[in-house]
């Protein structure tokens, strides 16, 4: 399997140079970052030349790096001594690194290959996110862009029919953004009185969640971690 990974590597940095730029991945898969105005040509190259032959877009996704590399949760009462990610803080960055906020992740499989690969695009306005679609590319995207925009808010150029597909009409925000608040803005259950479904405020209070939390048990051990299988699929430099 290692094996197999590292000529598929090999294959990348062959035909795409520094189009494709190598991502630290722990799972045996490969995943590269690609600039926007690359991401087209590139899916389409990925989907069709040999030896990629990726056909099929498995999923596609959003993330928010909003906080990206900080120690602490941000939530009514949260501190340092109080609550934490439960992490060592001497290894996480105080500040998020200069990166764009938004992201959208690939999943690709080869069917004639038996090979995955994961290709990540970021949006450069954190206001306006937006990416190229890969519907041309992948039929398999339409939906997929879709969930993205109703949780992430990204926009996808070209898209035909880029409309909510998991929230209910007229829902306002983003939910799966990290700014939105963890009990929503308001309230929905039916109402037997007014035959119908309400909209009320919110009546839970806000609260912090995550307990600070030190594990010093031996699954935390370092060495016990087995790192020898992934030497070989770590980015060339």
């Amino acid at each position: 399997m290692v094996s197999t990974l590292a000529t598929l590597a090999d294959a990348v940095e062959r035909r795409f140079g520094t189009v494709l730029r190598r991502l630290s991945s722990h799972p045996r898969e490969l995943s590269y970052e690609v600039e926007r105005t690359d991401l087209l040509a590139a899916c389409v190259a990925l989907r069709d030349e040999e030896p990629f032959r990726f056909e099929m877009l498995m999923d596609l996704c959003g993330v928010d790096y909003l906080h990206y590399g900080r120690d602490e949760w941000r939530g009514e009462g949260a501190t340092r001594t109080g609550f934490s990610r439960g992490v060592d803080s001497a290894t996480m960055r105080e500040t998020p690194p200069d990166r764009p906020r938004f992201a959208v992740v690939y999943h690709l499989l080869s069917i004639s290959h038996n090979q995955r690969l994961r290709v990540q695009t970021t949006c450069a306005d954190p206001d306006e996110p937006l990416v190229p679609s890969v519907i041309d590319v992948w039929a398999s995207a339409n939906w997929y862009e879709r969930e993205a925009f109703d949780l992430f808010g990204i926009l996808f150029e070209g898209h035909p029919d880029l409309r909510r597909i998991l929230t209910d009409y007229g829902f306002i925000g983003h939910p799966f953004r990290k700014d939105f608040p963890l009990i929503g803005n308001v309230e929905v259950r039916y109402d037997p009185e007014k035959g119908r479904v309400v909209y009320e405020p919110v009546s839970i209070e806000p609260r912090t969640l995550v307990p600070k939390v030190i594990r010093r048990d031996n699954r935390y051990d370092a060495g016990l971690r087995d790192e020898a299988s992934f030497k070989d699929l770590a980015p060339k430099t």
